[in-house]
């Protein structure tokens, strides 16, 4: 028993001996941090093959109806500003102009395209680089090929998509180099100028148009401009629309009330005309009652 004694109270002199050293606390923790790390590392690595892009089922996290194979929309196609379908700008010459209906007569008429003896307006602009030779036709702004057709009169098209409704359109070209689906960046070549039947007088050119909701805007307007100014440019239209709307209801609203204050006015004196004419007959009445009495007290 003495000698268990003397083993346990060495041992318990001996445990109060290391913790009385000065090294003996940031030794424990030191080592409670290793492990601790340890640990995390391991667990990292466990979960490595759980976050694999390849091993991720996309369809078990999906949302019903939605699918992650839907086209994402590029941030900095909103921060591109639109520039001219060329590569060498200063060397580009607009042979014609947007046809501006609120311009002045001579540009409006300088803005004409004549064909098969009748004038058209042009609802875009042309370009011609140096003497006529052919030159590369650049993206004006990233975004998707939706169009590319084989036309004859209009010398070949080609339309970009840039964002829902908004569309550059490239006729007049060939030599294409892009199809329909392909994702075009700004200033990347996607055609040749070549030369359209519609347009014969301005020889190798390209003709070049911005189209919102079908309809086409001048490109002047919008050139180093970028393309959040069509989209406010839509929602001021709404707010127009909205504004006429609400004044030509109210214009209604006024002839309405105006036509049905002159309904009842002919109304009333319809009214009035008819009790005139039934007074009168009244009179008539008794005056020939009085006739009557004077001549039975006559007799």
């Amino acid at each position: 028993m003495r000698e268990e004694e003397k083993k346990r109270s060495s041992q318990k002199s001996s445990f109060k001996s290391f913790f009385k050293k000065r090294w003996a606390f940031p030794a424990i923790y030191i080592a409670t941090a290793a492990i601790i790390l340890t640990a995390v590392l391991w667990y990292q690595n466990t979960n490595n093959s759980a976050t694999d892009p390849k091993s991720l089922d996309n369809k078990a996290t999906d949302v019903q109806g939605k699918k992650f194979n839907d086209p994402g929309i590029e941030v900095n196609r909103t921060m591109e500003n639109f520039t001219m379908p060329v590569k060498d700008v200063d060397s580009a010459v607009i042979l014609r102009k947007f046809y501006d209906k609120n311009g002045k007569s001579e540009d409006q008429e300088a803005a004409l395209v004549f064909y098969q003896n009748q004038y058209h307006q042009n609802t875009g602009i042309d370009i011609r680089m140096g003497e006529g030779e052919t030159f590369d036709v650049v993206a004006s702004l990233s975004g998707t090929v939706t169009k590319v057709d084989e036309d004859m009169l209009l010398g070949n098209v080609i339309e970009i998509e840039h964002d829902k409704g908004i569309v550059t359109q490239y006729q007049s070209v060939k030599e294409i180099v892009v199809e329909v689906g392909h994702e075009v960046k700004q200033g990347q070549v996607i055609a040749k100028a070549g030369e359209s039947m519609f347009d014969e007088e301005s020889g190798v050119h390209v003709h070049f148009e911005i189209r919102k909701d079908n309809v086409a805007v001048n490109p002047q307007d919008y050139l180093q401009k970028p393309l959040s100014t069509l989209q406010e440019l839509e929602q001021s239209d709404n707010t127009e629309s909205a504004d006429e709307k609400n004044s030509t209801e109210e214009k209604d609203a006024v002839e309405d009330k105006t036509s049905d204050d002159e309904s009842e006015e002919d109304k009333s004196s319809d009214e009035e005309k008819d009790s005139g004419d039934k007074e009168k007959p009244n009179n008539k009445t008794k005056e020939n009652t009085k006739e009557n009495k004077k001549e039975s007290s006559n007799a």
